[in-house]
């Protein structure tokens, strides 16, 4: 029977991975990524320090896979969020998006520091910037169904804005100051020329 633990161990590399990655996600949450070290990991995942080396040989192999493993959470939240959310007016929008910002302000506000530690860990880790760049691209891609491509990126790039400064700020914005903020971005203005339709809609990785 013991030979054939040792044996499961051995042969179950993606969950060692995984749970390697997991305590990577912790480590930063708790000590940020300048507090990010092989030991670190190591001793919050419960497994050899050489484990967390071989499979990830570098500080910078780690906050990849962390960054992967959070866009990938955040494109199964969105995808779910918009099956959900076949059909939305500009009001309902802008309230909704408001609600999810807000949010990432009060409960979940530590695991949203953690994300954008990672995302912003790309300033310096040009090898991290495909993935960085994938944030927006999703945002994006989730306003389609709801707006033009250009409202779209827009209230894409504010929302990231937007939380970026509720989370480094001394006081996080309103809930009026979002709404208002993202009503102006959603809503249609008659004054305004209508945006010129994308050359390719299909590809919306061109419009980040």
């Amino acid at each position: 029977m013991a030979g054939q633990g040792v044996a499961k161990r051995r042969y179950d590399p993606k969950r060692r991975i995984a749970e390697i990655t997991t305590a990577t996600e912790k480590v930063i949450a708790e000590r940020g990524i300048e507090g990010l070290t092989h030991r670190a990991v190591a001793e919050r995942a419960g497994v050899p320090l050489g484990a967390t080396t071989y499979h990830f040989a570098t500080k910078d192999d780690l906050i990849q896979a962390a960054l992967q493993r959070s866009v990938d959470r955040y494109a199964a939240y969105l995808a779910d969020w918009v099956a959900q959310r076949p059909e939305l007016t500009p009001e309902q929008l802008t309230v909704l998006l408001t609600d999810a910002l807000m949010g990432c302000f009060g409960p979940q506000r530590d695991a949203q520091v953690m994300e954008f530690e990672l995302y912003l860990a790309a300033l310096r880790r040009p090898a991290l910037r495909p993935i960085a760049d994938r944030f927006i691209e999703l945002s994006i891609d989730a306003l389609l169904p709801y707006v033009d491509p250009l409202t779209a990126r827009t209230a894409a790039v504010a929302t990231n804005g937007l939380t970026l400064r509720g989370l480094a700020g001394t006081t996080p914005p309103t809930r009026a100051e979002v709404e208002d903020i993202l009503r102006r971005i959603l809503t249609p203005n008659p004054n305004l020329p209508a945006p010129s339709p994308a050359p390719d809609q299909g590809a919306p990785q061109a419009l980040a």
